[in-house]
């Protein structure tokens, strides 16, 4: 790696579509704005978001790097004009629009936050883009509440496996989906109190049965369309389904009355487009009220493997086959 100045590598997309047009390659070092600092990257992780950018489906919001990676861990290189609060060599991790599978990402300072206790610095780069989008939807949108049943869809993924973890430690009952025994398996490990196969049996009767016919309070669901009938026919009254992909599909249909009554309500959100400060209002909720969890050992990174940048194109297709437990992280390299 160069020093600052000299130019730098990172994850480029040769124009849209399949593997072949990933790059790791060569390109300008970024400059910090004056709220900006400049991270040297130890680890970043490749999210489904990665997929869709290098298939021409996610583009990234005006202004930002076209630059792969949502999230990023390592050690602040510059700091820009009007930056306080962090110094030159200070661990981080960091919530990213963009730009993070490089040698060095840039990021806005309310998006920047200290590594937790008892995680590595490299470890760090799973944290942030699931623990935003898990604390925001489940803990400030949702308002899972102790004694309730969440239900997490993909209870195997990044984000599933950090929901599981979050909702045993606010003192819920933990329903989630895994397409296979072995994922099921880990699902129970990190806390799940039910585990169903969704190849094998209907989530909403399996369910039902495990809650006494009660159904779930908070749905966290992935894949839009696709479930949307029966996530509804799942919730208990003012229940709340959140909606945070569209693996399943964009179009499915609602019954309004069923949802009229049980008094209970759906909804849909992003975070990558968010303005920056309500991005920054959702790290710092991470670093005051999730952190010390991490801190406890309470909640953990789940990390699948670790590859070298120049094999994005290996983790690219593990991520689409999605045998994968937790998060697959890029090193550069």
């Amino acid at each position: 790696m160069g020093s600052y100045g000299e130019g730098m590598k990172a994850v480029r997309c040769a124009g849209a579509g399949d593997l072949d047009v990933l790059e790791w390659t060569e390109i300008e070092d970024p400059q910090p704005g004056p709220d900006e600092v400049v991270i040297e990257v130890s680890a970043s992780a490749v999210n489904r978001a990665d997929l869709l950018q290098r298939m021409g489906l996610y583009p990234p919001p005006a202004g930002v790097s076209d630059t792969l990676g949502l999230e990023c861990s390592g050690r602040i290189a510059r700091v820009g004009t009007a930056v306080s609060g962090w110094s030159v060599g200070d661990e981080v991790c960091a919530l990213l629009a963009g730009g993070g599978q490089a040698e060095r990402a840039v990021a806005p300072t309310g998006q920047v936050m200290p590594i937790p206790a008892g995680v590595d610095l490299e470890t760090a780069a799973a944290l942030p883009e699931v623990a935003a989008t898990v604390w925001s939807n489940v803990v400030h949108l949702a308002a899972l509440q102790p004694g309730e049943t969440l239900l997490v869809h993909g209870g195997a993924s990044g984000i599933g496996t950090m929901a599981i973890q979050v909702g045993k430690a606010l003192g819920a009952t933990v329903a989630t989906t895994a397409g296979s025994e072995e994922k099921l398996e880990r699902c129970r490990g990190l806390g799940a109190d039910i585990a169903i196969n969704y190849r094998d049996d209907d989530f909403v009767s399996a369910t039902m049965t495990a809650t006494g016919g009660r159904g779930a309070d908070v749905i966290l669901d992935l894949m839009g369309a696709a479930y949307l009938e029966r996530n509804i026919a799942t919730l208990t009254t003012n229940g709340r389904l959140v909606i945070i992909g569209m693996q399943g599909g964009t179009r499915g249909e609602l019954d309004i009355a069923s949802l009229l009554a049980k008094r209970a309500s759906v909804h849909a959100t992003s975070l990558r487009a968010r303005p920056l400060p309500e991005k920054a209002a959702i790290c710092r909720a991470v670093v005051d009220e999730l952190w010390p969890l991490v801190a406890a050992g309470r909640v953990r990174p789940v990390v699948h493997t670790t590859l070298p940048m120049s094999q994005v194109a290996e983790a690219h297709r593990r991520v689409a086959e999605g045998e994968h437990v937790g998060k697959i992280l890029l090193t550069p390299g």
